[in-house]
């Protein structure tokens, strides 16, 4: 039986749920060109912006993975998939005009493969980013993410970076690029808020034509030998552990702005079973990014197959999935009474004794 893998974000098809998200190794040609080999149906390039120290940044930057009691492992495809990722990142090296050249290029080689390479701002300061949008539609490049959500904002040099946390802000942000450009715009918000789902909604108010969530979290990780900081201040954080955090908002947020709105989950996918966690959770389409740093690009093309294996087995549309488990949440008190049950899961210690 034949299925179709392919998804809808916004006006743009995808042609399956899976997109390679950002991260260092998308940098360079060779790392685009090796994630669109994986049958992805998009890569997202390593973000770009205007701040001279943005790139600064990523010369300062520091990569770990830690085990369950937080200590440092190997950086290769070995490492456990139960590791967190802690980090210190930044911008792409690459000049604007060279980035935006070389965007442009990789996105007309990913039209032949029937996919798309997707242009990433972050945002420093609005002017020169409305600009910045405008260079990236005149160059022809298909689609752009506006990256509003970056972790680093509260510990970089104020504008080198942005962590919007106001829905005002956003509102006013996000409409301001959508004035400058007709091409569809994903707009990639914090995670370091409790208001998740109304980020998403002033984004989508303002011409969104996808939300992307949600930013990764900041972490601290002192040293009991040491006793200093882990790479001496906190960091980016992330791991397999992430995914029931993504889910969440993503099903809150298909709550909150209803199933049409497209979403694309991220931060905690590392396999093709995550990928159809977060689909049923709301996502449209689900960007895999750290892991790839570590494991290498097989692990991309693995969670592309067990995608694709999964609807050919079951002969269902990728499509007709998204959002199936989270239609089905309910609240704590909708949920049926189990008297007592609480008292199965304590120390005998704890509980008084039966009265006779």
């Amino acid at each position: 039986m034949t299925v179709d893998l392919s998804v809808s974000v916004g006006n743009l098809r995808l042609k399956n749920p899976v997109i390679a998200g950002a991260a260092e190794h998308l940098i360079h040609a060779e790392g685009i060109r090796a994630a669109l080999a994986t049958g992805v149906g998009a890569v997202v390039v390593k973000s770009n912006n205007e701040v001279e120290g943005s790139k600064d940044q990523l010369e300062r930057s520091e990569y770990t993975l830690l085990d369950e009691h937080w200590r440092q492992v190997p950086w290769n495809e070995a490492a456990p998939r139960s590791v967190t990722l802690a980090c210190r990142s930044g911008m792409s090296p690459l000049p604007f005009d060279q980035w935006l050249e070389q965007t442009a290029r990789l996105d007309r080689e990913a039209e032949r493969q029937d996919s798309y390479v997707v242009a990433s701002l972050i945002l420093g300061a609005i002017e020169p980013a409305v600009e910045m949008a405008r260079q990236v539609e005149q160059a022809g490049i298909r689609v752009m993410e506006f990256n509003v959500g970056v972790p680093y904002g509260s510990q970089t040099a104020k504008g080198n970076v942005t962590t919007e946390l106001s829905t005002d802000r956003i509102r006013d942000q996000v409409a301001a690029i959508r004035r400058a450009v007709k091409i569809p715009v994903w707009v990639k918000t914090s995670g370091q808020s409790e208001r998740v789902p109304a980020l998403a909604s002033a984004a989508f108010d303002s011409g969104a034509d996808a939300v992307i969530m949600a930013g990764r979290l900041l972490g601290f990780l002192p040293d009991p030998e040491t006793q200093k900081p882990l790479f001496g201040t906190s960091l980016g954080i992330g791991g397999f552990w992430h995914l029931p955090i993504t889910c969440h908002w993503l099903a809150m947020t298909r709550k909150a702005v209803g199933p049409h709105k497209p979403l694309i989950g991220i931060n905690g996918a590392q396999t093709g079973s995550d990928v159809l966690r977060m689909m049923l959770a709301g996502a449209t389409a689900v960007e895999i990014a750290s892991s790839i740093m570590y494991a290498g690009f097989p692990a991309l093309a693995r969670a592309v197959e067990e995608v694709s294996a999964y609807f050919r087995d079951r002969g269902e549309d990728a499509a007709a999935i998204i959002g199936r488990a989270a239609d089905e949440h309910k609240t704590f008190m909708e949920m049926p009474r189990r008297t007592g049950n609480w008292r199965n899961y304590v120390p005998d210690e704890a509980l008084a004794p039966a009265r006779g």
